[in-house]
C-alpha cells in the first residue's frame, strides 16, 4: 500500500487535472512560496510514495477529525486520504480492538523512521496517566512508543498543542500538550478545531521539500500563525471608527460592528482564520464572520483560560470606554447633525492651533492678506 504512487490513481479518481493543479497552487500560495512552486508540489505528490501516517486520539472531542472530514476544497476523500497512507486512525478504522492495534504495530515496524505521527487530543499525565487508556495502556505510554521512531510529530488542534479544553482549571487529570511529554521537536497546529488546510499545507510541504514550513517560537507554522486575527478581520474598520456591539442582538451587532466589547480576542490571537475560511458552502465562513467573538483558541493562556467576555489586550492604543451616541436622543436637543458640526468646528480650531504652533520659533512672519481681503 505504501509503495503505491499517486499517479497510479490517475492521479486522483474523479479529480480533473485542472482541479488538481488549482489545489497545488492554493497550497503554494497558502505557504507563501514563490511562483512556480506549484509544479514542484504537483510533481512531489504524483511521484513520491505516500507517507505513512499513524493518527492517535486521546483526550479530545474528535472535532479535529470531523473538521478534516468536512473539508471539500478539494474533497477530503480525494486528496487527504489519497495523499497519505492512513495506517491507523481509531475513528476511521473499520477494524477495532486487537485488529486495529496490530495494524498500528505493523506499520510502525515496516516504516520505522519514515512515518508521520499525528496526535489529536491532550495527554492526561496525572496519576501516572490512568485517566486515558487504549488497549490497557496509558496515553503517555502509547505516545512515547509511537513517537520514538516517527520521522515527525504533528500536534493537531489546541488540545494536542497545549492542553486545550481538557487542561482548563482545575484540570484533575493533569492534561498537557504533546510537547510537554515528548523530548523532541513537535509541530503544533492549534485551533478548536484547526483549519484543515493548515494541516494539509503543512503535510504537503513536508512531502515536497522533506521538511516542515518555518515555525514560530511556539512550534506553529508561520504561514498560518504569524499575523494577528485583528489585522485581517472584516470588522476592523468598525473598530477603528469606534463602532462596537455592546451586547448580542443589539443594533450594532446586527449591523456587523466590531465585537471587541463582547470579548473578542482577535487583537491578541495569531491565526489565518479571516483569510482561510472554514467550509465551502456559500463561500465559507468563520466565527467572527457569523457574529461570535474570537475566543483565542490558537493561543495558550487565552483560549479556554481567559474569561470569554474579558477584553483582549491591545498592543496599540486602547479604545475609549465610551463614545458619543450616534443615534439621536429624543428631547436631548442634540442631533447627529449638530454633533457633526460641533466636531468639525473643534477640528478646525485644533488644526489652526497646530498650524500656528508649527511656525513658532521659526522667525517666520505671517503673510499679509491679499489685497482687498483684509
Amino acid at each position: 500500500m505504501n509503495d503505491e504512487t499517486l499517479i497510479s490513481a490517475g492521479p486522483f479518481p474523479g479529480v480533473s487535472r485542472r482541479t488538481f493543479l488549482q489545489f497545488c497552487v492554493t497550497v503554494a500560495v497558502t505557504l507563501g512560496l514563490p511562483a512556480g512552486s506549484e509544479h514542484a508540489i504537483a510533481q512531489a505528490i504524483v511521484s513520491k510514495r505516500r507517507p505513512p501516517v499513524i493518527w492517535l486520539q486521546f483526550s479530545e472531542c474528535t472535532g479535529c477529525t470531523e473538521s478534516m472530514l468536512r473539508s471539500d476544497h478539494p474533497a477530503i476523500d480525494k486528496l487527504i486520504l489519497e495523499l497519505i497512507s492512513l495506517d491507523y486512525h481509531e475513528t476511521l478504522f473499520a477494524g477495532a480492538g486487537h485488529q486495529a492495534e496490530a495494524a498500528r504495530n505493523a506499520s510502525m515496524a515496516e516504516n520505522k523512521g519514515k512515518y508521520i505521527l499525528v496526535v489529536e487530543g491532550a495527554i492526561p499525565a496525572g496519576d501516572n496517566g490512568i485517566y486515558c487508556k487504549v488497549g490497557g495502556r496509558t496515553a503517555v505510554e502509547i505516545l512515547n512508543e509511537c513517537a520514538q521512531d516517527a520521522a515527525a510529530v504533528i500536534a493537531l488542534g489546541s488540545c494536542a498543542s497545549w492542553g486545550g479544553v481538557p487542561s482548563t482549571k482545575p484540570n484533575p487529570t493533569g492534561c498537557v500538550g504533546v510537547d510537554e511529554i515528548l523530548k523532541r521537536p513537535v509541530v503544533n497546529i492549534p485551533g478548536c478545531p484547526p483549519n484543515p488546510y493548515n494541516f494539509l499545507s503543512t503535510v504537503v510541504s513536508y512531502i515536497t521539500y522533506g521538511k516542515f514550513p518555518e515555525l514560530d517560537d511556539k512550534g506553529r507554522p508561520k504561514f498560518a500563525y504569524s499575523r494577528m486575527i485583528h489585522e485581517n478581520c472584516e470588522r476592523r474598520p468598525h473598530f477603528d471608527a469606534g463602532r462596537f456591539a455592546q451586547e448580542f442582538g443589539d443594533p450594532g451587532h446586527r449591523a456587523g460592528w466590531c465585537l471587541y466589547k463582547l470579548g473578542c480576542k482577535g487583537p491578541e490571537t495569531r491565526a489565518n482564520c479571516p483569510a482561510v475560511l472554514f467550509g465551502n458552502v456559500g463561500g465559507g465562513s468563520w466565527p467572527v464572520g457569523t457574529g461570535h467573538p474570537c475566543i483565542g483558541c490558537t493561543e495558550k493562556g487565552i483560549g479556554f483560560e481567559k474569561p470569554i467576555f474579558a477584553l483582549a489586550e491591545l498592543k496599540g492604543v486602547m479604545p475609549p470606554a465610551s463614545y458619543p451616541g450616534i443615534i439621536e436622543q429624543q428631547g436631548s436637543g442634540v442631533t447627529i447633525g449638530s454633533v457633526g458640526v460641533a466636531a468639525a468646528a473643534v477640528g478646525a480650531v485644533v488644526g489652526a492651533s497646530v498650524a500656528m504652533a508649527s511656525n513658532l520659533g521659526k522667525g517666520s512672519k505671517p503673510e499679509d492678506p491679499p489685497e482687498g481681503k483684509e
